[in-house]
């Protein structure tokens, strides 16, 4: 169904009421009218489901991304397109019958378009430049959370809820603000993607499985009887079919072959864990391969190093300007290693700048264990220093880095070359 006529659809069915209406109706009654995502899975389903019991309005939103029409079509989805994992016909169609379950109206949104422009060219776009995007962050910002924000305030929606797992705290006085935490399962928890959301921005959102563990949530689907209770979930980029995003990246990227080294230069000796690292004998900076193309590898990449003979091999840096591969043999060489790096596009939960300096802990990337940094302002706007307690491995142009004190969310940016 196109966007403008769901729009249509749902604006005729909106409460149109503002959040202060919402909180305030006769008899103390705290019933919010809110847009639910649906992605057909088992976290928004439990989501929903948790939100209906409480009492609240809901309206069940599944959105379309874009979907590559270059993998094979999918001759039951609506023109025969390619499928996205977001948004595949099973998913869909899983939305659907939960959303009918628990008794909710079930709509749908094209944010195709945008997702298309805002994502998959801009993660197309970083990876030209020789960085490692993190798509799922960019999403979230722009179009799964930020965009469809909008569209509920527009229509007159108090809420947008998800599925994800994160603790959204709201504020007990007018003169605090709105703050993020990690959720109760850590193994789950998704508080590192959502790091770009604004005061504005929390304040119209929902995280009902915060304080839940995925065991439990899968508990609640099966005693509910939600038909997705069992579902598999998948952490792959959405947009990308298969196992591997290079065949993605072969398709729409012109990739130039070229050599693959031994990284020439010895770093500095690193002390870590009370031991001294010393450089391979060998580094001499010689061929011992050929490449596929340098967006195709990573820092501190080992698998789909091809090189024959011995190994293992790890990239260690990517030279654009003379399209060479550096790689290491050890995957604890102090090449892999730094003890800073330079953060830029910065956003603070607050919507201000803490004291700087500041003392913190630090996530280089998702699931990475958190440690000491102390973070500094950078001589480049918005952009600030990094300095680690010990030095971090792979640490990754493109990635994010994020900003905790304990459980609180402070703040992120993007890792600059």
């Amino acid at each position: 169904m196109a966007e403008t006529k769901n729009k249509k659809i749902i604006m005729a069915m909106s409460p149109r009421k503002s959040l202060r209406d919402s909180a305030g109706q006769a008899g103390g009654n705290k019933k919010k009218h809110i847009i639910i995502a649906m992605s057909g899975g088992v976290d928004s389903s439990v989501a929903a489901k948790l939100l209906k019991d409480q009492g609240h309005d809901l309206l069940g939103i599944f959105l379309h991304f874009w979907k590559d029409e270059n993998n094979p079509p999918n001759p039951l989805y609506q023109g025969g397109a390619a499928e996205n994992k977001c948004c595949s016909l099973e998913a869909l169609m899983d939305a659907r019958r939960v959303c009918s379950n628990i008794g909710i109206p079930f709509y749908t949104l094209n944010f195709s378009s945008i997702f298309k422009k805002e994502v998959v060219d801009d993660f197309l776009d970083e990876y030209k430049k020789g960085n490692t995007p993190n798509p799922c962050i960019r999403c979230n910002k722009l179009v799964k959370l930020g965009l469809l924000v909008e569209r509920a305030k527009k229509l007159g929606f108090d809420y947008v809820a998800s599925g994800h797992y994160v603790k959204n705290q709201k504020p007990k006085t007018k003169n605090q603000k709105y703050k993020l935490y990690r959720a109760k399962d850590k193994n789950k928890d998704q508080s590192y993607f959502l790091y770009t959301l604004t005061q504005e921005q929390l304040e119209h959102l929902l995280f009902p499985l915060g304080n839940y563990i995925k065991e439990g949530v899968r508990k609640i689907a099966g005693a509910s009887g939600l038909p997705v209770a069992a579902k598999k979930e998948s952490q792959e980029i959405c947009f990308i079919s298969g196992k591997s995003h290079n065949d993605f990246l072969k398709r729409y990227l012109k990739l130039k072959p070229g050599p693959i080294k031994l990284l020439p230069h010895p770093g500095p000796l690193l002390i870590r864990r009370g031991e001294e690292l010393r450089q391979p004998a060998e580094r001499r900076g010689e061929v011992i391969g050929k490449h596929q193309g340098l967006p195709l590898y990573t820092i501190g990449q080992r698998k789909g190093v091809e090189i024959g003979g011995v190994g293992p091999f790890y990239v260690a840096k990517c030279d654009y300007k003379s399209n060479t591969l550096y790689v290491v043999k050890d995957g604890d060489d102090p090449a892999l290693y730094d003890s800073k790096l330079i953060a830029g596009n910065v956003n603070w939960i607050a919507g201000q700048e803490p004291k700087i300096p500041l003392t913190c802990e630090a996530v280089i990337r998702y699931r990475h264990k958190p440690t000491k940094c102390k973070v500094t302002k950078s001589k480049v706007k918005s952009s600030y220093i990094v300095k680690f307690k010990k030095p971090q491995r792979a640490i990754t142009p493109g990635q994010s880095v994020v900003f905790y004190k304990k459980d609180e969310v402070l703040g992120g940016g993007v890792i600059s070359p």
